[in-house]
Protein backbone atom coordinates (compact mmCIF):
# COMPACT_ATOMS: atom_id res chain seq x y z
CA UNK A 1 0.00 0.00 0.00
CA UNK A 2 1.21 3.67 -0.89
CA UNK A 3 0.06 6.99 0.28
CA UNK A 4 -2.30 8.37 -1.93
CA UNK A 5 -0.85 12.10 -1.08
CA UNK A 6 2.21 12.78 -3.79
CA UNK A 7 4.98 15.09 -3.23
CA UNK A 8 3.43 17.56 -5.86
CA UNK A 9 0.62 20.03 -6.17
CA UNK A 10 0.52 20.78 -10.06
CA UNK A 11 -2.69 19.88 -10.89
CA UNK A 12 -6.02 20.55 -9.51
CA UNK A 13 -8.40 18.31 -11.76
CA UNK A 14 -10.04 17.37 -9.03
CA UNK A 15 -11.03 19.50 -5.83
CA UNK A 16 -12.04 18.06 -2.52
CA UNK A 17 -12.63 20.79 -0.22
CA UNK A 18 -13.22 21.02 3.33
CA UNK A 19 -16.60 21.58 4.98
CA UNK A 20 -18.75 22.94 7.31
CA UNK A 21 -21.95 21.18 8.55
CA UNK A 22 -24.70 23.82 9.13
CA UNK A 23 -28.06 23.18 10.54
CA UNK A 24 -30.77 25.58 9.79
CA UNK A 25 -33.02 25.86 13.00
CA UNK A 26 -36.20 27.52 13.04
CA UNK A 27 -36.07 30.99 15.25
CA UNK A 28 -36.83 30.30 18.87
CA UNK A 29 -40.15 32.17 20.69
CA UNK A 30 -40.17 33.76 23.64
CA UNK A 31 -41.09 31.14 25.94
CA UNK A 32 -39.57 28.04 24.04
CA UNK A 33 -37.64 27.17 27.11
CA UNK A 34 -41.33 25.74 28.51
CA UNK A 35 -42.02 24.66 24.91
CA UNK A 36 -43.90 27.34 23.36
CA UNK A 37 -43.84 27.19 19.61
CA UNK A 38 -41.91 24.76 18.59
CA UNK A 39 -39.35 25.04 21.39
CA UNK A 40 -38.82 21.87 23.08
CA UNK A 41 -37.63 20.33 19.49
CA UNK A 42 -35.75 22.37 18.21
CA UNK A 43 -33.81 23.21 21.40
CA UNK A 44 -33.04 19.55 21.58
CA UNK A 45 -31.35 20.37 17.77
CA UNK A 46 -29.23 23.32 19.02
CA UNK A 47 -27.65 20.66 21.54
CA UNK A 48 -26.53 18.41 18.73
CA UNK A 49 -24.76 20.69 17.62
CA UNK A 50 -21.38 21.75 18.37
CA UNK A 51 -21.43 25.62 17.92
CA UNK A 52 -24.16 28.13 16.87
CA UNK A 53 -24.70 30.91 14.59
CA UNK A 54 -26.96 32.88 15.98
CA UNK A 55 -29.15 34.55 13.06
CA UNK A 56 -30.43 37.82 13.97
CA UNK A 57 -32.84 39.90 11.29
CA UNK A 58 -32.15 43.56 10.55
CA UNK A 59 -34.26 44.04 7.56
CA UNK A 60 -37.42 45.51 6.80
CA UNK A 61 -39.72 43.63 4.17
CA UNK A 62 -43.85 43.56 4.49
CA UNK A 63 -43.68 40.14 2.98
CA UNK A 64 -41.75 38.63 5.61
CA UNK A 65 -43.39 38.84 8.76
CA UNK A 66 -41.90 38.74 12.58
CA UNK A 67 -42.97 36.92 15.31
CA UNK A 68 -42.92 39.72 17.45
CA UNK A 69 -44.44 42.13 15.34
CA UNK A 70 -41.57 44.18 14.40
CA UNK A 71 -38.23 44.42 13.37
CA UNK A 72 -35.88 44.44 16.89
CA UNK A 73 -32.55 42.36 16.47
CA UNK A 74 -31.48 43.53 19.74
CA UNK A 75 -34.37 42.33 21.78
CA UNK A 76 -34.38 39.07 19.82
CA UNK A 77 -30.85 38.53 20.90
CA UNK A 78 -31.90 39.26 24.40
CA UNK A 79 -35.13 36.56 24.00
CA UNK A 80 -32.59 34.33 22.20
CA UNK A 81 -29.97 34.35 25.08
CA UNK A 82 -32.58 34.29 27.63
CA UNK A 83 -34.14 31.19 26.38
CA UNK A 84 -31.06 28.77 25.92
CA UNK A 85 -30.09 30.01 29.57
CA UNK A 86 -33.41 28.89 30.65
CA UNK A 87 -33.34 25.55 29.42
CA UNK A 88 -29.98 24.84 30.42
CA UNK A 89 -31.47 25.88 34.27
CA UNK A 90 -34.27 23.46 33.63
CA UNK A 91 -31.68 20.72 32.61
CA UNK A 92 -28.93 21.34 35.40
CA UNK A 93 -31.60 21.38 38.34
CA UNK A 94 -32.77 18.11 37.27
CA UNK A 95 -29.24 16.93 37.51
CA UNK A 96 -27.86 18.97 40.48
CA UNK A 97 -31.12 17.21 42.27
CA UNK A 98 -29.92 14.16 41.37
CA UNK A 99 -26.39 14.31 42.41
CA UNK A 100 -27.81 16.02 45.62
CA UNK A 101 -29.19 12.47 46.78
CA UNK A 102 -25.90 10.72 45.86
CA UNK A 103 -23.36 12.91 46.68
CA UNK A 104 -24.39 14.90 49.87
CA UNK A 105 -27.04 12.21 51.34
CA UNK A 106 -25.23 8.94 50.15
CA UNK A 107 -22.19 10.16 50.31
CA UNK A 108 -21.40 9.02 46.85
CA UNK A 109 -17.63 10.03 46.68
CA UNK A 110 -17.13 9.12 43.26
CA UNK A 111 -19.99 11.47 41.65
CA UNK A 112 -18.21 14.09 44.22
CA UNK A 113 -16.55 16.06 41.41
CA UNK A 114 -18.91 15.70 38.95
CA UNK A 115 -21.64 16.96 41.71
CA UNK A 116 -18.67 19.95 42.50
CA UNK A 117 -18.69 21.45 38.61
CA UNK A 118 -22.81 21.70 38.84
CA UNK A 119 -22.42 23.37 41.52
CA UNK A 120 -20.36 25.77 39.78
CA UNK A 121 -22.24 26.05 36.77
CA UNK A 122 -25.38 26.89 39.06
CA UNK A 123 -23.58 29.70 40.19
CA UNK A 124 -23.01 31.19 36.63
CA UNK A 125 -26.33 30.26 35.13
CA UNK A 126 -28.82 30.83 38.19
CA UNK A 127 -27.11 33.05 40.57
CA UNK A 128 -25.26 35.37 37.86
CA UNK A 129 -27.70 34.41 35.56
CA UNK A 130 -24.76 34.50 32.84
CA UNK A 131 -23.90 31.98 30.11
CA UNK A 132 -21.78 29.07 30.97
CA UNK A 133 -18.83 29.81 28.55
CA UNK A 134 -18.26 33.27 29.90
CA UNK A 135 -16.98 31.47 32.85
CA UNK A 136 -13.13 30.21 33.14
CA UNK A 137 -13.20 26.34 33.53
CA UNK A 138 -10.49 23.82 34.74
CA UNK A 139 -9.65 20.66 32.23
CA UNK A 140 -11.48 18.32 35.27
CA UNK A 141 -14.93 20.58 34.98
CA UNK A 142 -14.73 20.90 31.00
CA UNK A 143 -14.83 16.93 31.01
CA UNK A 144 -18.06 17.30 32.86
CA UNK A 145 -19.43 19.85 30.41
CA UNK A 146 -18.84 17.91 27.29
CA UNK A 147 -21.46 15.33 29.16
CA UNK A 148 -23.94 17.52 29.40
CA UNK A 149 -23.71 19.65 26.58
CA UNK A 150 -24.99 22.33 27.89
CA UNK A 151 -26.75 25.44 25.01
CA UNK A 152 -25.20 28.36 26.79
CA UNK A 153 -21.62 26.69 26.64
CA UNK A 154 -21.45 26.53 22.78
CA UNK A 155 -19.27 28.92 21.29
CA UNK A 156 -21.44 31.69 19.57
CA UNK A 157 -21.33 33.75 16.50
CA UNK A 158 -23.51 36.44 15.38
CA UNK A 159 -24.69 36.77 11.95
CA UNK A 160 -26.59 39.83 11.16
CA UNK A 161 -28.90 39.43 8.05
CA UNK A 162 -29.41 42.73 5.92
CA UNK A 163 -31.43 43.73 3.20
CA UNK A 164 -29.03 44.16 -0.04
CA UNK A 165 -28.46 47.38 -0.51
CA UNK A 166 -27.71 48.27 2.86
CA UNK A 167 -25.17 45.18 2.75
CA UNK A 168 -23.81 46.87 -0.70
CA UNK A 169 -23.57 50.66 1.35
CA UNK A 170 -22.31 49.09 4.47
CA UNK A 171 -25.00 51.22 6.48
CA UNK A 172 -28.11 49.96 8.74
CA UNK A 173 -29.33 51.97 11.78
CA UNK A 174 -29.32 48.53 13.71
CA UNK A 175 -25.57 47.70 13.25
CA UNK A 176 -24.39 49.68 15.81
CA UNK A 177 -26.71 48.46 18.84
CA UNK A 178 -26.26 44.81 18.05
CA UNK A 179 -22.10 45.73 18.86
CA UNK A 180 -23.34 47.54 21.55
CA UNK A 181 -25.36 44.71 23.00
CA UNK A 182 -22.93 42.21 22.04
CA UNK A 183 -19.50 44.15 23.28
CA UNK A 184 -21.80 44.02 26.81
CA UNK A 185 -23.38 40.52 26.62
CA UNK A 186 -20.59 39.08 25.04
CA UNK A 187 -17.21 40.66 24.74
CA UNK A 188 -15.25 39.43 22.00
CA UNK A 189 -18.15 37.96 20.28
CA UNK A 190 -17.73 37.74 16.01
CA UNK A 191 -20.35 39.72 13.89
CA UNK A 192 -20.59 39.55 10.65
CA UNK A 193 -23.37 41.56 8.46
CA UNK A 194 -23.93 39.49 5.50
CA UNK A 195 -27.09 39.60 3.42
CA UNK A 196 -29.23 36.63 2.48
CA UNK A 197 -30.84 37.92 -0.37
CA UNK A 198 -27.54 38.81 -2.08
CA UNK A 199 -26.46 35.52 -1.13
CA UNK A 200 -29.13 33.93 -2.92
CA UNK A 201 -28.80 35.74 -5.85
CA UNK A 202 -25.04 34.95 -6.29
CA UNK A 203 -26.02 31.40 -6.22
CA UNK A 204 -28.65 31.92 -8.65
CA UNK A 205 -25.04 33.11 -11.04
CA UNK A 206 -24.07 29.89 -12.44
CA UNK A 207 -21.56 31.81 -14.45
CA UNK A 208 -18.70 32.88 -12.00
CA UNK A 209 -17.63 35.84 -14.31
CA UNK A 210 -21.23 37.19 -13.77
CA UNK A 211 -20.76 36.57 -9.78
CA UNK A 212 -17.48 38.17 -10.34
CA UNK A 213 -18.65 41.59 -12.09
CA UNK A 214 -21.73 41.78 -10.03
CA UNK A 215 -19.65 41.92 -6.99
CA UNK A 216 -17.16 44.32 -8.34
CA UNK A 217 -19.73 46.63 -9.73
CA UNK A 218 -20.96 47.44 -6.71
CA UNK A 219 -17.86 47.00 -4.56
CA UNK A 220 -18.81 44.04 -2.92
CA UNK A 221 -18.09 40.72 -1.98
CA UNK A 222 -19.85 37.57 -0.61
CA UNK A 223 -19.61 36.96 3.08
CA UNK A 224 -20.28 32.87 3.23
CA UNK A 225 -15.84 33.15 2.77
CA UNK A 226 -15.73 34.61 6.50
CA UNK A 227 -18.68 32.69 7.89
CA UNK A 228 -17.12 29.59 7.30
CA UNK A 229 -13.74 30.48 8.00
CA UNK A 230 -15.24 31.66 11.11
CA UNK A 231 -17.24 28.78 11.82
CA UNK A 232 -14.31 26.30 11.81
CA UNK A 233 -12.00 28.65 14.36
CA UNK A 234 -14.89 29.04 16.40
CA UNK A 235 -15.14 24.96 16.60
CA UNK A 236 -11.10 24.84 16.55
CA UNK A 237 -10.94 23.61 13.60
CA UNK A 238 -8.09 24.07 10.76
CA UNK A 239 -7.39 21.42 7.74
CA UNK A 240 -3.94 20.31 5.63
CA UNK A 241 -3.91 19.40 2.26
CA UNK A 242 -2.83 16.32 0.66
CA UNK A 243 -2.42 16.48 -3.06
CA UNK A 244 -1.41 14.58 -6.61
CA UNK A 245 -1.90 14.26 -9.76
CA UNK A 246 -5.50 13.79 -10.06
CA UNK A 247 -6.64 15.47 -6.57
CA UNK A 248 -6.40 17.87 -3.98
CA UNK A 249 -7.81 17.65 -1.03
CA UNK A 250 -8.29 19.37 2.18
CA UNK A 251 -8.56 16.85 5.72
CA UNK A 252 -10.62 18.31 8.65
CA UNK A 253 -8.70 18.05 11.90
CA UNK A 254 -9.00 19.87 15.35
CA UNK A 255 -6.55 22.42 16.23
CA UNK A 256 -3.18 20.96 18.02
CA UNK A 257 -3.71 17.80 16.40
CA UNK A 258 0.13 15.97 15.83
CA UNK A 259 1.15 14.89 12.37
CA UNK A 260 0.52 10.85 13.25
CA UNK A 261 -3.10 11.34 14.25
CA UNK A 262 -3.51 14.08 11.32
CA UNK A 263 -2.64 10.78 8.62
CA UNK A 264 -5.01 8.89 10.83
CA UNK A 265 -7.34 11.01 9.39
CA UNK A 266 -6.62 9.83 5.72
CA UNK A 267 -6.18 5.80 7.08
CA UNK A 268 -5.57 4.13 10.27
CA UNK A 269 -2.86 2.66 8.88
CA UNK A 270 -0.97 5.91 8.23
CA UNK A 271 -1.52 6.21 11.88
CA UNK A 272 0.11 3.14 13.17
CA UNK A 273 3.06 3.13 10.48
CA UNK A 274 3.62 6.55 10.44
CA UNK A 275 7.18 7.69 10.08
CA UNK A 276 7.67 11.55 9.21
CA UNK A 277 5.37 14.26 7.76
CA UNK A 278 7.61 16.04 4.33
CA UNK A 279 5.63 19.45 5.08
CA UNK A 280 5.33 22.64 3.20
CA UNK A 281 3.49 25.44 3.90
CA UNK A 282 0.56 27.04 1.56
CA UNK A 283 1.36 30.16 1.49
CA UNK A 284 4.67 29.43 0.97
CA UNK A 285 4.11 27.49 -2.43
CA UNK A 286 2.00 30.30 -2.89
CA UNK A 287 4.74 32.50 -3.17
CA UNK A 288 7.56 30.49 -4.53
CA UNK A 289 4.97 29.05 -7.38
CA UNK A 290 6.50 25.13 -6.97
CA UNK A 291 7.03 22.82 -4.64
CA UNK A 292 10.68 22.86 -6.39
CA UNK A 293 11.14 26.47 -5.55
CA UNK A 294 10.33 26.03 -2.08
CA UNK A 295 12.68 23.02 -1.09
CA UNK A 296 15.30 25.76 -2.93
CA UNK A 297 14.27 28.11 -0.82
CA UNK A 298 14.76 25.94 2.41
CA UNK A 299 11.29 25.67 3.43
CA UNK A 300 10.13 22.19 2.55
CA UNK A 301 10.66 20.37 5.84
CA UNK A 302 10.65 17.21 7.04
CA UNK A 303 8.54 16.60 10.55
CA UNK A 304 8.78 13.32 12.86
CA UNK A 305 5.52 12.29 15.36
CA UNK A 306 5.28 15.38 17.72
CA UNK A 307 4.78 17.91 14.88
CA UNK A 308 1.66 19.77 15.54
CA UNK A 309 0.32 20.18 11.90
CA UNK A 310 -0.49 23.83 10.76
CA UNK A 311 -3.39 25.46 9.12
CA UNK A 312 -2.91 25.08 5.70
CA UNK A 313 -0.33 23.01 5.58
CA UNK A 314 0.61 20.57 2.57
CA UNK A 315 1.67 16.85 3.61
CA UNK A 316 3.39 14.08 2.15
CA UNK A 317 2.99 11.24 4.38
CA UNK A 318 5.60 8.57 4.73
CA UNK A 319 3.97 5.33 6.40
CA UNK A 320 5.16 1.82 6.79
CA UNK A 321 2.29 -0.22 5.29
CA UNK A 322 3.25 -3.36 6.77
CA UNK A 323 2.43 -1.49 10.60
CA UNK A 324 -1.59 -2.18 10.33
CA UNK A 325 -1.33 -6.05 9.24
CA UNK A 326 1.39 -6.46 12.42
CA UNK A 327 -1.17 -4.98 14.62
CA UNK A 328 -3.89 -7.06 12.86
CA UNK A 329 -2.22 -10.72 13.65
CA UNK A 330 -1.00 -9.62 17.12
CA UNK A 331 -5.26 -9.59 18.01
Amino acid sequence: MIAPALYTVRLFDCKVPAFLNVVDIAGLVKGASEGQGLGNAFLSHISACDAIFHLCRAFEDDDVTHVEGEVNPVRDLEIIGEELRLKDEEMLQKNLEKLERTVLRGGDKKMKPEYDTLAKVKTVLIDQKQHIRFADWHTNDIEILNKYLFLTSKPMIYLVNLAEKDYIKKKNKWLVKIKEWVDKNDPGAIIIPFSGSFEFKLIEMEDPELRKKYCEDNNTTSALDKIIVQGYKALQLEYFFTSGPDEVKAWTIQKGTKAPQAAGKIHTDFEKGFIMAEVMKFADFKEEGSETSVKAAGKYRQQGRNYVVEDGDIIFFKFNAGAGLKDAKKK
